[in-house]
Formats: structure tokens, C-alpha cells, sequence
């Protein structure tokens, strides 16, 4: 690791090989955590190169706790998160309404870093014990349409460094990678980035892949579609950018998305969202990003028919009722 760190302050980058190697060690515990701080650092003063991104990659996947959910059609709703916005937990809240309107929803997710609340925080919030069993995700899939996969479970390596990503509480390349490493490597994902920059190197590393796929990103720097200004989506068929009144959405405000100082204000919202009791702003922001996911899924529907299945959604209250279940079958 000291051969790599004078490597990396000389601004010198790692082929990917070098990166898997370094990422292996990590995950292993032979580094110490002001060695991976100072390591975290050098990619906060410069942009991680994808020969990097993906050598990091190569090795979580490689260590990952194996879990084969793969007879399910499932999506990944997930933020890189590292945007500065604090918001309430938008993509957490869309899984469930695209569970609610008949679809299977595998959402990989940790503690939040640089926010208050991450997926695992509201998550856990509502009595959820996570697991890694097969089993209790299996019928988490069958009887409410989403399953958790808590990364520190799945990713030794999310586990090594939490302690260093808390105390330095900025975005870190970790960000980047934990929606690469979905274990179950999900058929299809809505990608959430916090600058076109990014959108792009993720767009081409999913080429790649056999994911079908949409990144999105809003303009004023959300890793979401926060319908605060126009965004921008990627996917293997082109990109476009979209305003909010082009689907008939009215424009938010950043205090309309604020999540709160605690997990607790940001359940609060979240159950809100979900009960059909929130506000215009941030049910629309849900109903937004769980439109897209579905469009994902079946690129055969139009935008206002995925928007009108979300809506339904939480209208009908099946994704409360998917929130309920899911709790029931994992607390």
C-alpha cells in the first residue's frame, strides 16, 4: 500500500489490474484505516480513470457473498449518492411503489456517508433485520415485490472502509461503485448520478454489460430525477434531456426535498410519501424516478403510462402495502 500511495501522489493512475489488487487487500483488512483514508483521498483530488472504476469493481464482485436471485426480473433503484443535498430517501421510497404496481425490485443499499439518512438508515428505521439468506429473500420477492441486500453484508469491503467513510463524511469513489456491485447483478437498474461526467463513464461501462439500464441526472446536480430542473437520462438506445413540465410535473425546490437532521424526520417523510399523505413535491419526485424504473423494465410503455402506474400505486395504497409486508416478512 505505501508503494501504491507514493505511486498515486506523483499522480500517477492504476491499470485495472493493479486497482483489483489493492481493492482485494483492502477487503481483506491489510490496510489500516489511515491508509485507506489517505488512498480515499487521492480520488476526492482527481477523477477516478475506469480502468480504476472498474478494477475496483472486478474485485468486490469477486468477493461478494454469492446470492442467486437471478430467476427474478428484477430492478436496482439506487442513487450514487455524494450530491450535498440531504434529501429524503427518494429512490428508497420509489422501490416500493414499483413494487406496489407489480414489479420485483432487488435494492442494494448501505448507511448513508455524506447524508443523514441512506437506504439501510430508513430501511432499518421501520424494525428491518437484515439478512443475507436466500430463503427470506426469496419470500420477501414472492409476497411483496422487493427485496434489501445490505452491502456490508454482500461486500466485505463496504464493511472494512465504513468506519473511514463515516468519519470523513465527503463523497468518496465508494459512492461510484456500490451501484456497480449489486450481488445478485440485477437484469435491470436506474442509475442516479450526480454529474453528466459520471452519467457518462457509467453509461459506457454498462455497455459492457447485459444490464438494461437508464442513468439519470438533474442538471442542478441531484443524482436523481428531483424534478427541481431539467434532467438528463442515458441508456443504450441515446440520451435525451427532459423539463419536469414536459411530463405535466410542476418544478420543486430544493427545501421541498430536504429529508431532515435525523433517519427519523427522513422516515417520517418517506411513510409519508408512501401513505398518499406527503406533499406534491415529494410524492411527484417518487412517482418520477419509480416512472422511470418501470419504463426501464418495459421500454414498450410510454412515460405518461409508467407515471400513471406510479401514481396508481400510491393512490390504490398497494405500495403501502408492499411496505408493510415487506417489514412483516423481515423484522
Amino acid at each position: 500500500m505505501k508503494q501504491i500511495l507514493n505511486r498515486l501522489f506523483e499522480h500517477e493512475c492504476l491499470d485495472r489490474a493493479e486497482a483489483r489488487d489493492i481493492m482485494l487487500r483492502i477487503s481483506r483488512g491489510e490496510c489500516n484505516d489511515s491508509q485507506i483514508a489517505a488512498f480515499i483521498t487521492v480520488f476526492l483530488m482527481r477523477s477516478i480513470t475506469i480502468e480504476e472504476l472498474s478494477g475496483f469493481r472486478d474485485a468486490l464482485l469477486e468477493l461478494r457473498v454469492p446470492v442467486d436471485l437471478s430467476d427474478y426480473p428484477a430492478i436496482d433503484i439506487v442513487g450514487t449518492g455524494g450530491d450535498n443535498k440531504n434529501t429524503f430517501n427518494i429512490s428508497t421510497a420509489a422501490c416500493f411503489v414499483v413494487a406496489g404496481a407489480g414489479y420485483h425490485v432487488i435494492k442494494h443499499g448501505n448507511y448513508g456517508a455524506s447524508s443523514v439518512s441512506g437506504a439501510s438508515n430508513v430501511i432499518e428505521a421501520h424494525g428491518v433485520r437484515f439478512t443475507a439468506d436466500a430463503d427470506t429473500l426469496r419470500k420477501s420477492l414472492d409476497q411483496c415485490g422487493m427485496a434489501f441486500l445490505h452491502a456490508q453484508f454482500f461486500n466485505p469491503a463496504m464493511k472494512q472502509v465504513a468506519p473511514v467513510r463515516k468519519a470523513l463524511a465527503v463523497r468518496t469513489f465508494f459512492n461510484m461503485l456500490g451501484p456497480l456491485v449489486n450481488p445478485c447483478l440485477p437484469k435491470y437498474q436506474l442509475l442516479g448520478v450526480y454529474n453528466l461526467k459520471l452519467g457518462r463513464m457509467y453509461n459506457y461501462l454498462y455497455q459492457q454489460t447485459d444490464t438494461e439500464y437508464t442513468i439519470v441526472n438533474s442538471l442542478d446536480g441531484y443524482d436523481e430525477i428531483s424534478l427541481t430542473d431539467d434532467f438528463k437520462w442515458f441508456s443504450r438506445t441515446g440520451e435525451e434531456v427532459i423539463s419536469p413540465e414536459s411530463l405535466g410535473f410542476t418544478r420543486s425546490t430544493e427545501a421541498d426535498l430536504y429529508g431532515g437532521e435525523t433517519v427519523e424526520e427522513a422516515a417520517r417523510i418517506f411513510d409519508r410519501v408512501l401513505n398518499g399523505t406527503a406533499t406534491a413535491a415529494q410524492t411527484n419526485t417518487v412517482v418520477a424516478n419509480a416512472a422511470f424504473a418501470i419504463h426501464t423494465i418495459d421500454r414498450s410503455k410510454s412515460l405518461t403510462d409508467c407515471i400513471a402506474a406510479a401514481r396508481d400505486s400510491i393512490a390504490s395504497g398497494k405500495a403501502l402495502r408492499s411496505l408493510k409486508r415487506f417489514i412483516e416478512i423481515n423484522s
